[in-house]
């Protein structure tokens, strides 16, 4: 079946003839992006021009000599640079991050509810960092909390998929039932570490900020930490763009096609754990970013994932920069933190696609 076929039996009303909009829609994605990067540079608990911020940008991206700073004062210089610059680019791989798992596992589970939450490695990159906090790890090294919500994170994913597989084979109903068990066992020992550290005031308090998510205090090194992740998780989700489509059809029809299922789920999967590992271990846990946005790219392109992943990956790092600026500026001088901010706009998006969707899961 050509691709063409495969559009034309899978494209939703809303998406009649999504290929005249790709261009026009990925382009105005890249531009929200540059747009979003900048307001993000620029607001602020102590706004900087635009003027200065374009400056201290071309004075560190250009070779040096290039572009005169001297009339800039330093305080802006290191606001815009060594402040708001790493922080706003972690934004934007996080977003990517959790835009892109998400687009992987709605279309590999045939569900538009789906979300990287489910595989339980939110839950697994929650529970590593809490223990970094909760040991003092975390107050030892800038390293030992990503890295430790990492690989909890990756963890998770091995043991859902481990008691989900049997011969060989990986029901998507097990795998399912897998994470959401898993996920409330490490959200049990997560509760359990917080109250253990009940009576340490400030041990707590990280962990509780921790759990609502936020981007404060990141650096130029945790840019270094997500970047390669979020960048191999991009690729690996990649080479199965072709085999995500021709899954639209059915498990059956896409193996008489030749499609190997089960190395599509486990690709899938491991792309979907690196991004989501990848973005946790900064950022803490953030909601519904990887349903929302996947969801938001399909009623607009179709569900064809070359369209839809690169443009989710758009998408959601313009969502997580705004949310965070929005975070930092509604009341400021205090900061917000960025998990409430994306399930207040997140939630009622999900409640709607309850709503109109409650036939198709069954739900009525």
């Amino acid at each position: 079946m050509s691709p063409t076929a495969l559009e034309s039996t899978t494209t939703p009303p809303l998406a009649a003839h999504p290929s005249h909009r790709t261009m026009p829609v990925l382009s105005g994605l890249g531009l929200l992006l540059l747009l979003s990067l900048f307001i993000g540079v620029s607001l602020g608990t102590l706004p900087v021009a635009p003027g200065t911020v374009a400056t201290v940008l071309a004075a560190n991206l250009l070779p040096a000599g290039w572009i005169d700073v001297s009339a800039i004062s330093e305080a802006d210089r290191v606001v815009v640079w060594l402040i708001r610059t790493p922080r706003v680019l972690v934004a934007a791989l996080v977003g990517m991050g959790l835009a892109l798992a998400g687009a992987q596992l709605q279309g590999l589970l045939h569900n538009p509810l789906a979300s990287p939450d489910l595989i339980g490695t939110s839950a697994g990159g929650a529970f590593g960092a809490v223990l970094a906090i909760a040991c003092g790890l975390a107050a030892r090294s800038l390293w030992y909390l990503p890295l430790l919500a990492f690989l909890s994170a990756m963890g998770a994913l091995c043991v859902v998929y481990a008691i989900a597989t049997q011969r060989g084979r990986t029901p998507v109903a097990t795998l399912l039932l897998s994470g959401v068990a898993l996920n409330a066992l490490l959200g049990a020992g997560t509760s359990l570490v917080l109250s253990l550290q009940a009576s340490n005031y400030q041990v707590a308090q990280e962990i509780i900020f921790w759990l609502m998510g936020g981007l404060d205090s990141r650096t130029w090194i945790h840019v270094g930490m997500v970047a390669p992740c979020v960048l191999l998780g991009a690729l690996i989700a990649a080479t199965v763009v072709r085999e995500l489509d021709v899954l639209l059809l059915g498990e059956e029809a896409a193996a008489s096609l030749g499609v190997h299922i089960e190395h599509v789920k486990r690709t899938v999967l491991t792309s979907a754990a690196l991004l989501t590992g990848a973005a946790v271990a900064v950022s803490g846990v953030l909601s519904f970013v990887g349903l929302v946005v996947p969801h938001m790219v399909r009623l607009v392109l179709g569900p064809a994932h070359r369209r839809v992943l690169p443009a989710s990956a758009l998408a959601g790092a313009s969502l997580v920069i705004l949310a965070d600026v929005l975070a930092r500026t509604i009341m400021r001088p205090e900061e917000l933190r960025l998990g409430i901010i994306t399930a207040t706009f997140g939630a009622p998006f999900f409640l709607y696609l309850l709503l109109t969707r409650k036939r198709e899961i069954g739900l009525g």
